[in-house]
């Protein structure tokens, strides 16, 4: 019998959210086709493993390729899970041979330099797609853990309900379970935030401080990021679901979270070039770092971590200096609409 076309589903990028999601996608009954970038790659995950990115697990029902067109070809779906840096060049390429009317998936949590744009709006401009056929995914979403089949969810959020609730049923596994929200603004700024915070978690680990010091990095972290979603239209209670707090106690939780082991390499004493060589993928808090800053003086908000990451980052401030930096700032009302006392 032939898959209806709602049920080909395309997925860009071969790393390990985009092996897992894949995999999500197959066993939830869609045929699913991957790009991987490197020949050698996708012919590993035909032969059922991806050992680079998701080692020891066994994948099935994926037919990988390293011909863009090939694997798009015919898709009701597609997925984007690359390197922010990546995916204005990659929806560029994409964009003649795109199917009609397609949804288009982010996994993306990162901002572009420059522009200050979210993913989902670099995809529509960079690849002619209105917003309406966008769909973001983000939450508590350990690529590690989800491929052994440990319990999770995700918020699946668009400016079209119908698409996103399509999306949340061709997704929805025992495993995986999707909640449908109408925020993309908030839920793709708690994707990327929240990366920030971690690496602030991570380091905070690594120069051995204790739980109290993680519980105020984590909360004061996530009022700066409701401050910044609120700043650009998203809506507060969506960072106290899945893509806000969810995917933040998450990140600032495992030493498999790359922004988190980015962090605690720092606090052990490695310099930034050293723990970004160390990392076995992109660090996207360190990318996105310096972008929050930039997006945070557009809006008027005050980000006092992310400001911190940004000295570290780039040089221009010590891991304990800006850690001190953070208990000798003004004593402000706690919460995220803080003001000073």
């Amino acid at each position: 019998m032939a898959t209806s076309a709602a049920r080909k589903v395309a997925v860009l990028g071969a790393g390990a959210w985009g092996t897992v999601f894949a995999q999500i996608l197959a066993d939830a009954g869609n045929e699913v086709r991957i790009w991987a970038r490197r020949p050698e790659l996708a012919a590993q995950i035909n032969a059922g493993e991806n050992p680079r990115y998701v080692p020891g697990i066994t994948l099935h029902g994926l037919k990988a390729s390293s011909d863009l067109q090939w694997v798009c070809q015919g898709a009701g779906m597609v997925v984007v899970s690359i390197p922010s840096n990546g995916v204005r060049t990659l929806l560029q390429q994409v964009r003649s041979f795109l199917p009609l009317n397609a949804t288009v998936i982010s996994l993306v949590k990162g901002l572009e330099a420059g522009t200050l744009q979210t993913m989902t709006e670099v995809i529509a401009e960079a690849g002619g797609i209105h917003p309406s056929r966008i769909v973001a995914v983000s939450g508590p979403n350990l690529s590690g853990e989800i491929a052994c089949h440990e319990p999770t969810g995700a918020a699946v959020a668009g400016e079209d309900a119908w698409r996103a609730g399509l999306v949340a049923s061709r997704i929805h596994t025992h495993y995986f379970r999707p909640y449908v929200a109408e925020d993309i603004v908030g839920v793709e700024i708690g994707g990327v935030v929240k990366n920030v915070i971690a690496m602030a978690v991570g380091a905070a680990d690594g120069l051995g401080l204790g739980v109290n010091s993680r519980s105020f990095l984590i909360t004061r972290g996530l009022a700066e990021m409701v401050r910044l979603g609120v700043a650009m239209g998203a809506q507060p209670e969506t960072f106290l679901g899945l893509a806000g707090l969810g995917d933040l106690v998450a990140t600032c939780s495992s030493s498999s979270s790359r922004n988190f082991s980015f962090g605690y390499r720092l606090g052990k004493g490695m310099s930034v070039s050293e723990a970004l060589e160390a990392s076995a993928g992109t660090v996207e808090g360190a990318r996105s770092c310096p972008v929050v800053r930039d997006l945070a003086h557009k809006h008027g908000v005050s980000m006092p971590i992310n400001s911190a990451a940004y000295r570290v980052i780039s040089g221009k401030q010590s891991l304990e200096e800006a850690l001190v930096s953070l208990t000798a700032g003004p004593r402000v009302t706690d919460g995220p609409s803080a003001r000073m006392v």
